[in-house]
Parts: C-alpha cells; structure tokens; sequence
C-alpha cells in the first residue's frame, strides 16, 4: 500500500485521526485544522460505528493522496487506526508516514469495553515504522495508563505521562493544547531525521526525549 521513494528537504503534512463519534469543534484536533496550514483531518467515515477495515482503508487512502512525507496526530481510537494501518501496510521505516503523535489510545482489550471499541481488537503489538510519541494521561477513563505505557513498549514510542487530564480532548479544557504542540514539533523533527532509513528503537526515542536525557518515559506539566 505504501509508497517507497523518499525525496530529502520536503516538510511533511499533519493528517489528523480522531476517535469515536470524531472531533468536535472545541477539540485540539479542530482547533489546529483551523490554524495550521499544514493540517487536516482524515475523514474515516462512520465515526459512531466504526469498522476497523474501513477505517484502516480510509486511513491508508489518506496517506496515499496526501502530500509525502506524513505526519499522522491521532487521538483515542484514532491511535488504533493508526496501528493496524502500520501492522497492515508494510510501509519501509520513515515513508510514507515520518511519524506519529498518539495521544490517548482508547483500550480496546478490556473486557467492559464497548462493541465499537473491541472492533479494533486485539491492539496490534508490532513496532511501528516510523518514530512517535504516546502520551496518556493518568485520570482516563478510556485506558490505565498501565496500559498505555504498555502500548508505547510494543509500538516502541516515547512515552509521555501528561498527569490527571481525563481523555485529552475538549472534555479536559486544554484548548489548542500548547504542550501538544510542542510534542507535535518533536515528532515531526525526528521525521526528518528519520529520513526513511531503519534505525534501533532505542535510537527513535533518543531522538524524542528530552534534549539531556535518555529516558523512554517523560513527565510534563499540562
């Protein structure tokens, strides 16, 4: 499904994932459509009753129309879109998508969790092909951040602990989220790094922590 080639010093296109029942107009994935020239969101389609194909179809359609490279900001069930695109399309490390920032996985494995949500079951466990940053908050009521953590481990992403802020959306009060942002700007600097070329996972978070530090794991104050 993806495209191989890869030409240096074009900056890469955000596409926005959102989740379940999609992003509403006070949601940071909205906000910064509105306000980024580079940004737009992907429109899956049956956002009330998603289906993991269609969506991953959507999803892939998406990235192969937009602008190269990609750069892909999803949010809750949108991460898991993400994921089975990455487990399903084969795409070399870095190209088409450079990277990825994912924040709030919905956990689509526990047992009380709703039918729309077990569609995308089991949470694919295989490292993504590009560099991203999870980041979860500690009050979700949609994931553990036990098991967010455990997510980033099996996609190999930085993980960033964003404290007691629900489920990161426009429910939480973060507006154009800033600190989102700024986590935006380091995905898409190790894109560029990436250049396509495989790298240790190891190397990819080294690149997204924190500039003196080598921890997977990181703290912020929302």
């Amino acid at each position: 499904m993806a495209r191989t080639d890869h030409p240096d010093g074009i900056e890469p296109v955000i596409l926005t994932v959102p989740g379940l029942n999609g992003s509403g107009p006070s949601h940071w994935q909205t906000l910064w459509e509105q306000s980024r020239p580079d940004t737009s969101r992907v429109e899956l389609g049956m956002w009330a009753t998603p289906h993991r194909n269609a969506w991953v179809t959507k999803l892939d359609q998406a990235i192969r129309q937009a602008r190269w490279p990609v750069v892909l900001a999803a949010h809750s069930l949108g991460c898991l879109a993400v994921a089975w695109w990455a487990e399903l399309s084969g795409q070399p490390y870095g190209w088409p998508v450079a990277g990825a920032l994912l924040v709030a996985p919905a956990d689509v494995d526990r047992e009380t969790a709703p039918d729309s949500l077990k569609a995308f079951a089991p949470s694919p466990t295989t490292i993504l092909p590009f560099p991203s940053i999870l980041v979860a908050s500690s009050d979700d009521p949609w994931i553990e951040i036990g098991h967010a953590r455990n997510l980033a481990s099996a996609w190999g992403s930085h993980f960033v602990d964003a404290g007691p802020q629900g489920h990161l959306n426009a429910a939480s009060g973060i507006g154009w989220w800033e600190e989102g942002q700024k986590l935006l700007d380091r995905v898409i600097l190790a894109s560029t790094a990436a250049k396509g070329r495989p790298r240790p996972v190891s190397e990819a978070r080294t690149i997204l922590a924190i500039s003196g530090t080598d921890a997977a794991t990181e703290h912020y104050l929302g």
